[in-house]
C-alpha cells in the first residue's frame, strides 16, 4: 500500500493553478489525496541558481510550479549548450532516470518554485493508479518527441524558420497555461535562444528585426507581441 508520513506543510496538487497543465484529467478525489501525500514539499530556486547539476544523484522529478528554467550541457571547452526551456507546469529531471544521475544542469531563469516528487514513491503510486502511470509514460514520450523535433529544427530549418518555430512553440505553450498566445515576456536572453537554436546571437537579433520589419512581430527587449500569427506560421 502506498503510504508516506503526514506533512502539514506540503503543497497540494488538488488546489494548484497548474493542475490542468501538469496533471492528467480524470483523477478521482482519492487519487488527488495520494498525489497530495506524495508531493511533500516545494523548493524555491533563485534566478541563476541550479535546481540540480550534471552528475548529481537522481532522486526526484520536479514540477515547475512557477517561474522558468533552462537545461544546459557543458562542452569540454567550457561552452554552454542550452537543450530546453521549461515553463510553469513542465516536468524536470527525466534525464536522470536512465543512469541514476543527472546528465545536464537545470538553471532558473527567474525566481522559481518547484514541487519535489520523490521518484521511488512515484513508481509505487504508478503501480496503483494506472492514470498516473500513463501520464508519466506520456511525459517521458514527450521528452523523446521534443528532442526529435529539436534535431529536425537544427538540421533542416533556416535561421528565420528556427526563430519563427521557437516563437510559435512559446505561443502554444502560453495559451495552454491560460495566458495570451500573442503577448508574452521572454525569460531567456537572445544568447540563450541562439544556443538552443544553434544560431549566433547576432543572427537571432537579425531574425527578430527581420520579422519585426515584416510586421509579423513587435519585439521590444524581452516583450514580444505576435502581430500576424498566420504569417509567422507560413515562415
Amino acid at each position: 500500500m502506498f503510504v508516506v508520513p503526514a506533512d502539514n506543510s506540503r503543497t497540494r496538487c488538488s488546489t494548484c493553478s497548474m493542475q490542468r497543465v501538469c496533471m492528467p484529467s480524470g483523477l478521482s478525489t482519492v487519487d488527488y489525496e495520494r498525489l497530495d501525500a506524495l508531493i511533500c514539499t516545494t523548493r524555491t530556486v533563485r534566478r541563476g541558481e541550479a535546481l540540480y547539476r550534471c552528475g548529481d544523484t537522481f532522486r526526484s522529478l520536479y514540477a515547475v510550479r512557477s517561474g522558468c528554467f533552462k537545461t544546459v550541457i557543458m562542452h569540454r571547452e567550457g561552452n554552454e549548450q542550452v537543450t530546453g526551456f521549461h515553463l510553469a507546469g513542465d516536468a524536470l529531471g527525466f534525464d536522470g532516470v536512465s543512469a541514476d544521475h543527472h546528465t545536464c544542469d537545470a538553471i532558473a531563469l527567474e525566481d522559481s518554485v518547484v514541487c519535489i516528487i520523490p521518484f521511488d514513491l512515484l513508481e509505487l503510486l504508478c503501480r496503483e493508479v494506472k492514470t498516473i502511470q500513463h501520464h508519466v509514460h506520456r511525459l517521458m514520450s514527450s521528452e523523446i518527441v521534443r528532442e526529435s523535433n529539436l534535431m529536425m529544427l537544427l538540421g533542416t530549418m533556416t535561421a528565420e524558420q528556427r526563430v519563427a518555430a521557437f516563437l510559435l512553440n512559446l505561443s502554444t505553450r502560453m495559451k495552454a497555461r491560460g495566458y495570451s498566445r500573442a503577448e508574452f515576456v521572454l525569460r531567456m536572453t537572445r544568447e540563450e535562444i541562439g544556443s538552443f537554436l544553434g544560431l549566433k546571437i547576432e543572427t537571432v537579433s537579425r531574425m527578430f528585426s527581420k520579422l519585426q520589419k515584416a510586421g509579423v512581430i513587435d519585439a521590444r527587449g524581452k516583450d514580444v507581441r505576435i502581430l500576424d500569427q498566420a504569417r509567422l506560421e507560413e515562415v
